[in-house]
């Protein structure tokens, strides 16, 4: 069957409308059964307009129940309503002000897009096209106006009246009815509108600008769930400060509000002055969230109100120019993560997301770049290469330009662009201007997908004292793309010397080499270091300086001495990484280890944990194993996903068991009496005594004790869980028992729930799908909630490879299956599950065909929606 109505839209097609939206108020009447919406817009036509064009909205399966211009009834001949849209055919040529009234019910709104309610609330999501659900308007984002909005309520059920920018009113409306005025002074385009009406709790609190204006901040919730926000509330007054501090940016508002809802498509939405986050970004305690939740929540906290500047302040022209507000958003989270916590373990967290998601991506039938030039459903490009990719991006122009020529560059794109819809172009115009540079070759990062493979070959000439080093990068096409111009490459850089200390050179051949960094910008560049006293082994792409995937002549030997001794914590780990990746990818592919390779590694592993300068965080991330995607990415192609989960056991069984006894030493001394806390340094202790844990799981004949020991006696979430987890994904004895009194102890908190149910999907077992089919299976199963399909299916397609791809397409059908039903309900979660099809190019052929064979069922026997039908198709014809 065909998908919904198919349409490609073109970046280059991208016009203004004839008309500007001046102002909008809206009228929200609130009723348990239906909601009346009245819109008056005062519309103008633009100077080039022509007498007669139609003014064409967005809508969205809305029902118009009267339309009016300037308070005149329109003629029914006049305009034309349909499920798309309504067109007014021969506008006044002037200002003037259209008037709609729609009802909506909100109850039945299943897809969370619009108007809808979670639980007993009544909230919003309009970005990226919500608003046309709740009326009629130009829903994109370069259209930017005022909004006053005016809602009325029941009292009993909806207490609470909140909408975007600052309360100017409010009061009785009699009827046991009650009424709020808010007004946004900020023109913004309406995919940032919001609106909140409740029964919540709420904590509140206060923040001091550097100007001295005191900003209301307050945070809602569900009724005895307030305990639960303060960590989030801290979270947000450090990025407030942080903002200020770093980057010059004053909230403007008079008060800064979060809703925390239950049912919601994304993580949180940053609606200018009234943030709408789902739950599990706000809620934590220490008896039910871990040392991740927390740091997340810090980080999309900081994420949502960082973009009061950067997207809403500066909002996007088109939503092609999406990475514009995201990109640099990531860039600011992580840094803010950076400077609260450690900022080389927050560098390692984020590149390892980077390759385990955002990689796949970039090198499969998703492929796309940042600022993409076509689509057919805008909801399927909030991906990791908008985001997280798009932040790499903006890393890299801050590697180039340096701290102060970045933050000169960012002061004149908040001076030149506040207040403005704009473009990437944009974007980089300013730092050219601030820093007097070219960045037309360097703006290909934003226009060009694939992930760059560099090459580095280096010699040696003791004679001569010179050492010389190539480098060479190439794309390989992906789709729509099969030619890849070069890409301008920031590598950052060192040379050790033979006793791991850094070598300097007294002049350079052939490139230009400022301090430590090489500008790549061409196909190769050959550089001769003169003056090099000894052979030097060279530390490349510190801090992972850009995107790329980086293949050298380094021996194993080599990659143990960067692994000892390199000054670059990045590039110590990704050594050790490379080492065991490698080692892994032999295995699985049948290929013999040496047992020297494989204790040269191990005695590597311990030196580090036994090095007294390197905190508990990074040494937790040294012990930490590949996973199995990097792995069979390594591997490149034909890969058996089972036999890449039994080479990872076998090779971690091998490096522990000789040293068991020390690894379970120090996991003892390792035990913590102190009080909880989520700050880094404990959370890092935490961290690598669960890393040892996980490691003598897996390697020794007393870890599967060790883990329901820790299980039965935690007195915190994250040891709880690290404990159940790790017991599952190795399958013990205990770990189906441990799952039982997981979901029994915490019943009825639909968070942790989410916990059960990720642990439980990762099972290595054969019965996992089974029991993953009568989860969803059962009566009270929230089978509309995205949290709770996120945490089965995805945690079952993205980290349970071997069992997704297993050899009979039993995990692909099970797949296909339940998405084919979420998608009647929910198109977005439905859409983002299928994403995990995209390792099937990777796979071996029999595998390969399964998966093909599952999406083409589902794509000939189901009336998919557009978001779901376009990322099939993207597959198949992958």
């Amino acid at each position: 069957m065909r998908t919904e109505t198919e349409h490609t839209i073109f970046l280059k097609d991208y016009a203004e409308t004839p008309y500007s939206v001046v102002s909008v108020d809206m009228d929200f009447k609130i009723e348990e059964a239906s909601t009346r919406v009245r819109t008056q817009i005062t519309f103008e036509p633009r100077p080039t307009t022509e007498p007669g064009t139609p003014l064409v909205l967005d809508g969205d399966g809305l029902t118009l129940s009267s339309i009016a211009v300037d308070g005149y009834p329109v003629m029914l001949a006049d305009y034309a309503a349909n499920e798309t849209g309504l067109t007014l055919a021969e506008p006044p040529h002037r200002r003037f002000v259209l008037e709609t009234e729609v009802h909506l019910k909100p109850e039945d709104n299943k897809k969370l897009m619009g108007l809808y309610r979670s639980g007993g609330t009544w909230c919003t999501q309009c970005e990226p096209e919500g608003f046309r659900r709740i009326t009629y308007y130009l829903d994109r984002p370069d259209i930017l106006a005022p909004f006053k909005v005016r809602i009325t309520a029941p009292r009993e059920v909806a207490p609470v009246l909140l909408s975007n920018g600052n309360l100017i009113d409010k009061g009785d409306a009699g009827d046991g009815l009650h009424y709020a005025l808010w007004e946004d002074p900020s023109p913004k385009p309406a995919y940032l509108f919001a609106l909140v009406a409740g029964d919540l709790g709420s904590i509140t609190d206060s923040f001091t600008t550097m100007g001295g204006r005191k900003v209301d901040l307050a945070i809602y919730c569900t009724h005895g769930k307030q305990a639960e926000c303060a960590y989030a509330m801290d979270s947000l007054k450090r990025s407030m400060a942080w903002d200020e501090k770093r980057f010059g940016r004053e909230y403007d508002l008079d008060v800064f509000n979060i809703v925390a809802v239950s049912d919601f498509n994304f993580g949180a939405m940053e609606n200018k002055g009234l943030n709408i986050f789902n739950d599990k970004l706000v809620f934590a305690l220490p008896e039910t969230a871990s040392d991740a939740n927390y740091a997340n929540i810090e980080r999309v906290i900081a994420h949502e109100y960082f973009h009061n500047w950067t997207g809403n302040r500066i909002t996007c022209r088109d939503w092609f120019q999406l990475c514009l507000k995201e990109g640099l958003t990531v860039y600011r989270d992580q840094e803010f993560s950076s400077d609260e916590r450690s900022r080389p373990v927050q560098r390692i967290h984020d590149v390892e997301n980077l390759r385990i998601t955002q990689f796949p991506e970039d090198g499969g039938p998703l492929a796309h770049p940042p600022r993409p030039d076509h689509y057919r459903e805008i909801n399927n490009f909030y991906t990791t290469t908008v985001y997280q990719k798009g932040s790499e991006v903006v890393r890299m122009l801050a590697t180039l330009l340096g701290e102060a020529g970045f933050r000169k560059g960012m002061d004149l794109y908040f001076e030149r662009h506040d207040g403005e819809a704009t473009t990437i172009e944009a974007f980089l115009k300013v730092f050219e201007d601030a820093a007097g540079i070219d960045l037309s070759q360097f703006g290909q990062w934003y226009t060009q997908a694939g992930t760059p493979q560099v090459t580095a070959s280096d010699s040696y000439d003791a004679a001569s004292q010179t050492y010389t080093l190539t480098l060479a990068q190439n794309t390989l096409p992906t789709p729509n793309q099969p030619e890849k111009p070069p890409f301008v490459i920031p590598v950052k850089f060192g040379l050790l010397g033979p006793n791991g200390s850094p070598m300097g050179w007294a002049s350079v051949r052939g490139g230009t080499v400022q301090d430590d960094l090489i500008v790549l910008d061409s196909e190769s560049v050959t550089l001769t270091f003169e003056g090099v006293a000894n052979k030097p082994v060279p530390s490349l792409f510190r801090g992972f300086s850009a995107p790329i995937k980086l293949s050298t002549s380094l021996s194993q030997q080599d990659l143990l001495f960067l692994a000892r001794h390199d000054s670059d914590p990045f590039n110590r780990w990704d050594a050790l990484q490379t080492v065991a990746t490698g080692l892994m990818a032999r295995s699985a592919t049948g290929v013999s280890l040496d047992a020297g390779d494989v204790d040269a590694l191990r005695e590597a592993i311990m030196d580090t944990l036994a090095n007294p300068d390197l905190d508990d965080a990074f040494k937790a991330l040294v012990i930490s194993m590949p996973d199995e995607t990097v792995i069979a990415r390594q591997i490149g192609k034909d890969v058996d996903p089972g036999a890449v989960a039994v080479a990872r056991r076998n090779l971690i069984r091998t490096l522990v068991e000789p040293v068991s006894e020390r690894l379970e030493a120090y996991y003892g001394r390792l035990a913590d009496t102190a009080p909880y806390s989520p700050d880094a340094r404990q959370a890092g202790r935490r961290s690598l005594r669960n890393g040892l844990l996980s490691l003598l799981t897996a390697g020794s004949s007393r870890g599967a004790a060790l883990a329901e020991a820790q299980y039965k006696d935690a007195s915190n979430m994250t040891d709880r869980y690290a404990a159940l987890a790790i017991s599952v994904h190795n399958w013990t004895a205990a770990a189906p028992a441990l799952l039982g009194d997981f979901r029994t102890r915490f019943a009825g908190d639909p968070l942790v729930f989410d916990k059960w149910l990720m642990a439980s999907s990762q099972a290595p077992d054969d019965g996992v799908i089974e029991r993953m089919s009568a989860v969803l299976a059962a009566p009270d199963f929230p089978r509309t909630n995205p949290n709770r399909l996120r945490s089965l299916l995805g945690g079952f397609v993205m980290a349970n490879p071997a069992q997704f791809a297993r050899e009979d397409g039993l995990g692909f059908r099970f797949v296909t299956e339940a998405a084919a039903e979420i998608d009647q309900v929910n198109p977005q979660v439905a859409a983002r599950i299928l994403t995990g099809f995209r390792i099937l190019p990777l796979l071996e052929a029999k595998r390969r065909a399964s998966g093909q064979a599952a999406l083409e069922s589902l794509r000939s026997q189901h009336q998919l929606s557009r978001n779901t039908g376009d990322i099939v198709d993207r597959i198949l014809a992958g």
